[in-house]
């Protein structure tokens, strides 16, 4: 299919994603009255319950922000908001198993109070970026890497604009953007003073509308030796725009922490430390972005980067239907969703009993 149908069809399906939505969420669905003792249309009465896990705040209604209060009743809804669908970004990190504030299955299923049906949760963008490394040219003063940064949808290539940012040690710095034979290229150029491993970041805002954003990053080699795997050092916890960096390793110095979103980025500043976590405040980005958040340091005499997106998406959580497919029914609802202005995809897999 040529990439500008690709790009069409794309763009008509999320119209009627939102759509549809919008239709399906003029008011919100109270809980208490969701009839279980009809079975005429089991689907539907799914959907409403999958409906009613995005419309919902949840109770309390700060559960997301404030990780020491008791959550009594499940929801995602963003308090305060007009819009249907949107979400709150804490409450959606607190999903993520990367998170030290994490709340398990086990408490979402026990507040969903529902002991019949299963539940499962994705949270992703609308679409993927896949970056690769092309090339390297090494010259005297500095070296440049040449990235092939490709936004796709189902392995199908998209339009969208491209803001990137590498990190290595004490350098933070932005890259050139050209296209060659209608694919997209990026060079990072760092100096060779500089001692890696270096991190780029990639951001991805659909041409034809500014809240689909997606994101990715990669870490690569600059005068030192291969990048250990992500979450290697240092657990990542953004909430309340506030991040706490855990150490998972003994000997490890934070350097700096930095944030970054499509338009923005800034230096964070540090409020707390001690020996074995750090925490630094996050600002308040007007930007239909998430953002990410950067941290470096040493462990000894290696130096890493470690990465965290904030909300902490993409993210699954729940029930592995793969085992429970034979014995259960089970529906799959997938929705538009908003968090920070910034359009995402959402999925909610729900299962109950078979007749």
């Amino acid at each position: 299919m040529p990439a500008a149908s690709v790009d069409t069809f794309f763009a008509c399906s999320l119209m009627v994603l939102l759509v549809l939505s919008a239709m399906a969420s003029t008011s919100k669905i109270l809980y208490p009255y969701i009839n279980y003792a009809s079975d005429k249309n089991v689907a539907e009465k799914y959907r409403q319950i999958s409906k009613y896990l995005l419309l919902n705040a949840g109770t309390p209604s700060n559960w997301g922000e404030n990780n020491r209060t008791a959550l009594t009743t499940f929801g995602l809804a963003k308090v305060g908001s007009e819009n249907p669908y949107d979400l709150d970004s804490d409450k959606v990190s607190r999903l993520s198993s990367e998170s030290i504030y994490a709340i398990s299955y086990a408490q979402v299923f026990s507040t969903l109070k529902m002991p019949d049906i299963t539940s499962r949760i994705e949270i992703k963008p609308m679409f993927e970026v896949a970056i690769r490394l092309e090339a390297t040219y090494e010259e005297a003063n500095r070296t440049v890497y040449q990235f092939a940064i490709s936004p796709e949808k189902h392995g199908s290539s998209l339009l969208a604009n491209l803001q990137c940012y590498v990190v290595a040690e004490d350098f933070v710095g932005t890259t050139s953007i050209f296209f060659r034979g209608g694919k997209t290229y990026v060079n990072a150029t760092l100096p060779n003073t500089i001692i890696g491993p270096a991190l780029i970041i990639v951001f991805a805002k659909s041409a034809y509308d500014s809240r689909i954003v997606s994101f990715s990053s990669h870490a690569f080699a600059h005068n030192s030796r291969q990048p250990t795997p992500n979450r290697t050092f240092l657990k990542l916890s953004p909430l309340n725009h506030t991040l706490t960096a855990t150490f998972i390793q003994p000997n490890v110095t934070l350097m700096k922490a930095y944030a970054f979103t499509f338009n923005y980025n800034s230096t964070l500043t540090q409020v707390v430390a001690d020996s074995y976590s750090a925490i630094f405040a996050i600002p308040h980005f007007a930007d239909s972005s998430p953002t990410l958040i950067v941290a470096t340091g040493t462990n000894s005499t290696t130096f890493f980067t470690e990465v965290a997106a904030y909300p902490q998406i993409p993210l699954q959580t729940g029930a592995n239907f793969e085992n429970l497919e034979t014995r259960t029914k089970v529906f799959a609802y997938t929705y538009s969703v908003t968090i920070e202005s910034a359009i995402y995809e959402c999925t909610i897999w729900l299962g109950g009993p078979r007749d």
